[in-house]
């Protein structure tokens, strides 16, 4: 299983400090949607200069123009973009296309959606790498919020999928034992007093 990160920081500056700390023990660095919002694409092209080696996923959460959106985030150097999984079929599949052209792949984001399993099963067929199954930050501060109703919903998908939602370090196993492909770890990594050491105990952990 793959570890990604989530930088939700809003300077270019503290998301390459962050970056640098973790990288030695992630494979995805994601560049969160407010940091996006706040930068711009310049710091995509900061993070994929300074960690080529490294996939980076730039969390557009696209909900229209699908290929256009997704054209702009791989031209500037993302591997990986997110499109919403409540956006039309039409907007997925345009940012598909955008992919296969650039040979860079599309992430389709479960928030809000209701029948997880059914739209990641669609989503894979419209060709997505594969499906996250995320609960937002708001979705984690509800009464009766639980991880493993998303563990359980992307076990039954049968597609590739990702879990973020309050992943950290009493979580990731499950994470792994679920079959989830890659285990997205935010504020348990960036919220942490020594974030490379955050980083470093998930990734022993899965191995």
């Amino acid at each position: 299983m793959r570890l990604q990160v989530a930088i939700d920081l809003l300077t270019t500056e503290a998301a390459l400090r962050l970056a640098g700390q973790v990288a030695p023990y992630v494979d995805v660095i994601e560049l969160g949607t407010p940091l996006i919002k706040s930068e711009g694409l310049s710091v995509i092209r900061a993070v994929k200069a300074a960690h080529p080696d490294k996939t980076v996923f730039a969390d557009l959460k696209t909900a229209d123009a699908g290929e256009l959106e997704a054209r702009l985030a791989f031209d500037a150097g993302a591997d990986l973009v997110t499109v919403l999984g409540t956006a039309d079929d039409s907007t997925i599949s345009g940012a598909v296309t955008a992919a296969r052209a650039a040979g860079k792949g599309v992430v389709v984001d479960l928030i809000n959606v209701v029948n997880k399993p059914l739209r990641a099963k669609e989503a894979h067929a419209l060709g997505a790498v594969f499906v996250e199954f995320h609960a937002g930050l708001d979705e984690q501060a509800l009464p009766g919020f639980s991880l493993q109703a998303l563990l359980d919903a992307g076990a039954l998908s049968g597609v590739p999928f990702s879990v973020a939602g309050g992943v950290g370090a009493t979580s990731i196993v499950a994470v792994q034992a679920s079959g989830a492909d890659v285990a997205v770890a935010g504020s348990a990594i960036y919220g942490a007093d020594d974030p490379a050491a955050a980083a470093r105990e998930l990734r022993a952990l899965i191995g």
